[in-house]
């Protein structure tokens, strides 16, 4: 399986509600997150992270690729994405985002995302 087609797979699993299995399967012990809020190191405190973020989502009502891009040579690959989430306040948002990363063997050491954090 490429890269490419990993990362495609990680966001079925996302679209199908499984985002942590989706992150225990391929997110290295000792991975980095970085996006505009922070950055994390380590396997538990990206996981945590993203727990913290389900939290406040009430609702998902959409998740769409808009594309995905691989340098299958260096193990690194880009992607482009929105989500359609309602938050536990209510107040309903699309998310858009692109997305670095950088895999080793079969799973990600690093990611990055890029996104406008003034909403």
């Amino acid at each position: 399986m490429t890269y490419k087609e990993r990362t495609q797979e990680i966001y079925n699993l996302i679209g199908q509600g499984q985002l942590l299995e989706a992150f225990d399967k391929y997110y290295a012990s000792n991975v980095v997150m970085t996006e505009p809020r922070g950055s994390w190191e380590g396997k538990d405190a990206c996981r945590a992270h993203e727990v913290e973020f389900l939290s406040y989502v009430k609702e998902f009502h959409n998740l769409e690729v808009k594309a995905i891009t691989s340098d299958e040579e260096n193990g690194v690959v880009m992607h482009e994405t929105m989500m359609d989430v309602t938050f536990q306040d209510g107040n309903r948002v699309q998310m858009e985002q692109v997305g670095v990363q950088k895999w080793e063997g079969d799973q990600i050491v690093h990611e990055r995302f890029y996104y406008d954090n003034a909403q």
